[in-house]
């Protein structure tokens, strides 16, 4: 069985996208169909689910319709230095992500992500901070026992009912 560090490597190795830096994070299981249109830098971890779009076909359509010589459409996507992308997101062509950027699950990127920030949402809009993301983190209970991370849990619902 191939792990993420072993699909990881054999990315890079292969040179499957256009660049991919140092400690790139690659957890999606399907290949976008143009990967050298996509730049990597360093320090980036994409979850599972992450659909790139570098191109449409919209051409074909629009070709029969109007009976024009519309051609292929394609952009690139370069995601910079320490972003985080959640599950489920969707990044459209002609975007550059980051540096120091989180998206968050499920939003669809539709233009430039602006270094130091956190986006959400379809389209995705700026809700916080990168430097807050990481100062709330550090403050958070993920490191917590499952069954201290229960009663957390439970304590908050019992508040909910007051």
């Amino acid at each position: 069985m191939i792990n993420s560090d072993k699909r990881n490597a054999y990315l890079k190795k292969h040179h499957v996208f256009y660049e991919m830096g140092e400690n790139v994070f690659f957890q999606p299981r399907f290949i976008p169909s143009d990967p050298k249109l996509i730049r990597f830098h360093n320090n980036i971890v994409v979850t599972s689910n992450v659909t790139f779009v570098t191109h449409d076909i919209f051409h074909l359509a629009l070709n029969n319709i109007e009976k024009g010589n519309f051609s292929y459409c394609q952009e690139c996507i370069e995601v910079m230095d320490n972003v985080l992308i959640g599950c489920n997101s969707t990044i459209l062509g002609g975007v550059r992500i980051g540096p120091n950027a989180l998206i968050a699950a499920g939003s669809v990127v539709t233009r430039d992500v602006m270094p130091n920030t956190v986006v959400a949402g379809n389209p995705a809009k700026v809700i916080g901070t990168f430097d807050d993301f990481v100062k709330k983190r550090q403050e958070s209970t993920y490191m917590m026992s499952n069954e201290a991370l229960w009663e957390k849990f439970d304590e908050k619902r019992n508040e909910c009912k007051k």
